[in-house]
C-alpha cells in the first residue's frame, strides 16, 4: 500500500505516476497546442486527486486544476500541487515542463517531489544530493523575457542568462548545478514553486522572497509575488543586488 509509505515517498510516486500519465497523453502526436494541454492537465489532476483522497484523505489540498479540498485555513497539512507546469511547453513539445506535488506543513514544504517527465529526471527531498562544485556563472530566465530585476542581478554578479520553460525546469536546473540562480518577480501562484523550493532547500540551496525574508506557503490566496533560489555561495551578494532596487 502506498499510504504505508513516507509523504516524501507518496509525494515522489505522485509526481513520478503523474509524469507518466502526461507522456502517455503525448504519444503518438495524436493531439496537439491547447487541446493537448488542456487533456494533459485535466488527467495528471484526476490522477492526483485520486490518490490524494485515497491515501491522505484528511488532508487539506490546493491545486491549481482544481477547487481547494478541506478547509485549508485550519489545516496544518496541505498538498500544494500543479499537475502540469508548464503546459506551454508541454503542448509545444518541448522537454522543460514538470510535475510538481508539496506537502506543506505549518507553511514550510516538509516532502517535495518535481518530475521533469520528458528527460526521465525526478527530484525528492528525501534523496535529492546537496547542489555542489564549481559556479556556472550563469542564471535562468523565460523565454518570454527578464524582468528589470533579473537583469540587475545579471549584471551585478555576471551571470549570463540561459532561456529555460517552466518554473520547475529552471528550479531544478539550479538543483542540478546547471545555472547558479533563479530569480522571479513577476508573480506566480503557489502552485508554481512550493515543490521546487521544498526540493532545493533540501539540496542546499538559498530559497527567499526577493527582500530576504522566509517563504510561507498556505496563504489564504496563494499568490507570490516574488522569490528567488541560488546558490548559498552566492546569496548575500544576490540579495545586496536586489536591495539597490527591491
Amino acid at each position: 500500500m502506498i499510504s504505508a509509505h513516507s509523504d516524501a515517498e507518496l509525494a515522489a510516486r505522485i509526481a513520478d505516476g503523474a509524469g507518466e500519465i502526461l507522456v502517455g497523453v503525448r504519444s503518438g502526436q495524436l493531439l496537439a497546442g491547447r487541446q493537448l494541454g488542456d487533456v494533459g492537465d485535466a488527467m495528471a489532476q484526476a490522477w492526483i486527486a485520486q490518490v490524494l483522497r485515497r491515501h491522505r484523505g484528511s488532508d487539506a489540498v490546493l491545486s491549481e486544476e482544481a477547487d481547494d479540498v478541506g478547509d485549508r485555513a485550519s489545516a496544518d497539512r496541505v498538498w500544494i500541487i500543479d499537475p502540469l507546469d508548464g503546459t506551454r511547453e508541454f503542448a509545444s513539445g518541448t522537454s522543460d515542463w514538470a510535475v510538481h506535488v508539496a506537502l506543506t506543513e505549518g507553511g514550510a514544504p516538509t516532502a517535495a517531489a518535481v518530475s521533469l517527465p520528458a528527460t526521465g529526471e525526478l527530484f525528492r527531498t528525501d534523496t535529492v544530493e546537496r547542489t555542489t562544485g564549481p559556479l556556472s556563472g550563469r542564471m535562468a530566465i523565460s523565454r518570454w523575457g527578464g524582468t528589470y530585476e533579473v537583469a540587475v542581478v545579471s549584471r551585478a554578479l555576471g551571470l549570463a542568462p540561459v532561456e529555460i520553460g517552466s518554473a520547475g525546469a529552471k528550479a531544478m536546473a539550479v538543483v542540478r548545478g546547471d545555472v547558479d540562480a533563479y530569480v522571479h518577480s513577476g508573480g506566480q501562484y503557489e502552485w508554481d514553486n512550493c515543490a521546487p523550493v521544498g526540493v532545493a532547500l533540501a539540496a542546499g540551496l538559498h530559497c527567499s522572497r526577493l527582500d530576504g525574508s522566509p517563504i510561507v506557503y498556505n496563504r489564504p490566496h496563494p499568490y507570490m509575488p516574488d522569490f528567488v533560489i541560488c546558490r548559498s555561495e552566492i546569496a548575500d551578494d544576490l540579495l545586496g543586488a536586489l536591495a539597490l532596487v527591491w
